[in-house]
């Protein structure tokens, strides 16, 4: 990890309340997806893989000034870099689309 000896120090103590944030989030995604149907269970699953990729990417962020600037306080980070994501923005189109069909 790059940064002052204090810098990393502060980082390494945020990092295990970044990993438990997607924890929490992808055992939330996980419970959802027990209970939904085949097409929707499917949806989720392709969330919790997008999931799963940001949270490499985040934990293999080298840079203490990062984890401490954006991670400090864990509010809706990792659900607004999921909803970011053009994947995930592709399947809430799909789901508008589907739900459209049902009430037409």
């Amino acid at each position: 990890m790059t940064g002052t000896p204090s810098q990393i120090e502060w980082a390494e103590l945020i990092q295990p309340r970044v990993n438990a944030e997607f924890d929490r989030v992808a055992k939330a995604l996980r419970s959802a997806a027990a209970n939904q149907v085949q097409q929707e269970q499917v949806n989720t699953v392709a969330i919790i893989g997008i999931l799963e990729e940001k949270r490499v990417e985040v934990m293999a962020n080298e840079r203490a000034g990062y984890f401490i600037r954006e991670w400090q306080e864990i509010t809706d980070q990792v659900r607004r870099m999921i909803s970011q994501d053009p994947r995930h923005r592709a399947i809430q189109a799909n789901r508008a689309v589907e739900r459209e069909k049902l009430t037409a």
